[in-house]
């Protein structure tokens, strides 16, 4: 009985062990990844895409380049968080966003939302905090890239209507920043503002993590206690032409398509991350 035994507390011991180095090398692992985004964009900021802008025969198709540039060094990182044990994920849906000319909108509870986006979607065209032009390790990426930024008032409606007719795909971050709890924040008018003054449908991209980690107010080196587990899930679209066609003023039409999307991204991150603890407490 004690030879046949043995092995099974070796294994619990060996796991016991793992499970007390688990954290504090997640947290070391984290500081690491991020150290080397900052220096990759810095890196990049001065070399790769000066050149790849730059050097184009034109100005769209160098930001054309620049963004497909964004895109495998998004997938790198994801790729080096995912090796390091920092984190799992998955995609539902990725097909639906392989055509261009798309409105793309998601909610948003993490840091690394637009880097899981921006590794799914080439070449596609961000709506970022005017923040970012004031860090200097995002400064240079979002220069580059052409991004358009959240301050410009009025003109930030029209710049991204003029993307979309220009045949490009738009990302947006409705609920305009980080959540401090996983559930979907309300969302405020820009996207809906867009979708109407384009004439394009909304494709929605449900985020959820679990345990939830690098919401905002929460440093980078607070780790969970578990690997946390990001789902993406892109969903049907959601077709514009009822509010279009409603006859109201626009701003009521605006105000009614926004509620919409708010109930929409909250039974979906509901019903998401139900699924995703049911999952952990089955196994």
């Amino acid at each position: 009985m004690h030879d046949t035994a043995q092995p099974v507390d070796d294994r619990t011991n060996a796991r016991r062990w793992a499970g007390h180095f688990d954290r504090p090398w997640r947290i070391a692992a984290t500081g690491f990844a991020f150290a080397c985004f900052g220096v990759g964009a810095v890196l990049l900021g001065f070399t790769i895409w000066p050149v790849l802008r730059l050097a184009a025969r034109d100005a769209q198709a160098g930001l054309a380049r620049v963004r497909c540039s964004m895109n495998i060094a998004m997938r790198l990182f994801v790729w080096l968080m995912h090796s390091l044990g920092l984190l799992t994920y998955e995609v539902h849906g990725r097909d639906r966003l392989a055509r261009r000319g798309q409105l793309i909108v998601a909610n948003h509870p993490t840091l690394i939302d637009v880097v899981f986006l921006v590794a799914l979607l080439p070449e596609v065209e961000c709506v970022v905090k005017q923040a970012l032009w004031r860090n200097p390790f995002l400064r240079w990426p979002v220069a580059w890239a052409g991004y358009i930024s959240n301050a410009d008032g009025p003109e930030l409606v029209a710049a991204c209507a003029r993307a979309l007719a220009a045949g490009k795909s738009l990302l947006l971050f409705p609920e305009g920043t980080r959540g401090e709890l996983c559930q979907a924040r309300p969302m405020k008018r820009g996207a809906a503002q867009v979708a109407l003054a384009a004439g394009v449908d909304l494709r929605p991209v449900t985020i959820t993590c679990e345990p939830l980690t690098l919401r905002k107010g929460t440093p980078w080196y607070r780790v969970p206690r578990s690997r946390p587990h990001w789902v993406l899930s892109v969903g049907e679209l959601i077709a514009v032409r009822r509010w279009l066609d409603s006859g109201e003023p626009r701003p009521a039409s605006v105000r009614h398509l926004t509620l919409a999307l708010t109930q929409y991204f909250e039974r979906s991150a509901e019903l998401q991350g139900a699924a995703m603890r049911g999952r952990r407490i089955s196994t």
